[in-house]
């Protein structure tokens, strides 16, 4: 079964509707808002920006991340605006997964002529 698969389910079909809607080639702050509307309108619980802290072997490091949102309190969602997804994105998200001891996050790109590309990174 997949982790949070109810809750991600329900987070996906908020982003296709903000791509469907506005399509590619806005910049990441655009889709970042629109995605805010759908999340009120869909009554998903979520934080924009939320600042996390992240841990060194135990240790608090004093840099933060400020994930584009958490959802329900325990999903990472990412927003990219680019041509394509590449390892690095990914290896972004899956750090902050680690630093952080969440344990799904969803990665859209709303940057693809396409479709809206998305990934789950799950550790």
């Amino acid at each position: 079964m997949l982790q949070y698969s109810e809750l991600s389910y329900a987070i996906n079909g908020a982003a296709f509707q903000v791509y469907n809607k506005l399509g590619h080639g806005f910049l990441e702050a655009v889709y970042q808002e629109a995605l805010e509307i759908e999340f009120k309108r869909r009554s998903i619980p979520y934080e924009r920006e939320k600042e996390l802290k992240i841990t060194y072997d135990g240790i608090e490091l004093q840099q933060t991340y400020k994930a584009d949102f958490v959802c329900y309190g325990k999903i990472i969602v990412e927003l990219k605006a680019v041509g394509a997804l590449d390892n690095t994105h990914r290896s972004q998200v899956y750090n902050y997964l680690r630093a952080t001891g969440y344990k799904l996050g969803l990665l859209y790109n709303f940057g693809s002529s396409d479709k809206l590309e998305k990934e789950r990174i799950v550790i």
